[in-house]
């Protein structure tokens, strides 16, 4: 049930709005970039693989025992169904993959170039 007082959004405007979000899309990483992504609780790694999807560290996966995971990431979003799928990370959103894991509220985001000696 709607809220009479939340104001309807047009997918048209919303469609605009993601393209103006700041972070990292994935047209900006090459494979073997590494992002740095912290949120609320935890710091992620997150490296770009030949296939399109990470290979994830950090965050949930180190505390649940499963080291590092091969996962898509499916976008990002402001922690509702709406996922803007071409950012992979930017702060204030939350980062959504493929496994149904859904960070804490990214505080930061860093791009570690494979070019440039990275990863």
């Amino acid at each position: 049930m709607k809220n009479a007082d939340t104001p309807a959004i047009l997918l048209d405007d919303l469609v605009r709005a993601a393209d103006d979000v700041p972070g990292v899309r994935r047209d900006d990483l090459s494979v073997g970039d590494r992002l740095l992504v912290a949120t609320r609780n935890s710091i992620y790694s997150l490296t770009l693989r030949e296939t399109g999807s990470f290979l994830v560290t950090g965050g949930v996966f180190e505390r649940t025992g499963r080291g590092a995971v091969t996962v898509d990431v499916v976008g990002c979003s402001v922690g509702g169904h709406a996922v803007l799928t071409r950012c992979v990370a930017a702060p204030g959103l939350f980062l959504e993959l493929g496994d149904g894991t859904r960070t804490t509220r990214i505080r930061q985001v860093r791009v570690v170039s494979s070019a440039h000696g990275g990863v």
